[in-house]
C-alpha cells in the first residue's frame, strides 16, 4: 500500500470558496476514481495558512497511476480544474510508503 500524500496552498481569501467548489465538483468524482480517501484536512490557525491537505492509499503505484488516468479521462475532472486552479498559489505531492513496523489499516474501495 502507498499513500499519496497531497498539499495545496490556497490563494488568500479564497480558502472558502475553493472548499465549496471542490466539495460539490470535485470530492464526489475522486470517492467515485480514486476509492479510499485516508484524509482532508486545512490549516488556518497555525503553520502555513490556506492549505488543504487530502491523503489517498492505493494498492501501488500502478494502482495509483490507473484511477488518476481515469478521474482525468473525466470531463467533469477538467471543468472542476479549469475553475480550481487559478484560486491555487502552489501544490505539492508526496508517496508515503508504511514502514516495516506499521500495518496499515485495510483499503476500501
Amino acid at each position: 500500500m502507498i499513500v499519496d500524500h497531497r498539499t495545496y496552498a490556497v490563494k488568500p481569501g479564497k480558502l472558502a470558496e475553493y472548499l465549496k467548489l471542490y466539495e460539490t465538483e470535485a470530492y464526489p468524482l475522486q470517492l467515485k476514481y480514486l476509492g479510499h480517501n485516508v484524509g482532508w484536512y486545512t490549516s488556518n490557525d497555525i503553520g502555513p495558512l490556506s492549505q488543504v491537505v487530502h491523503m489517498w492509499a492505493y494498492a501501488s503505484l500502478a494502482d495509483r497511476e490507473e484511477r488518476r488516468n481515469k478521474l482525468a479521462a473525466d470531463p467533469a475532472w477538467g471543468a472542476f480544474l479549469a475553475k480550481a486552479m487559478p484560486m491555487l498559489d502552489s501544490m505539492e505531492n508526496k508517496i508515503l510508503r508504511p514502514t516495516p513496523f506499521f500495518t496499515p489499516p485495510e483499503r476500501k474501495g
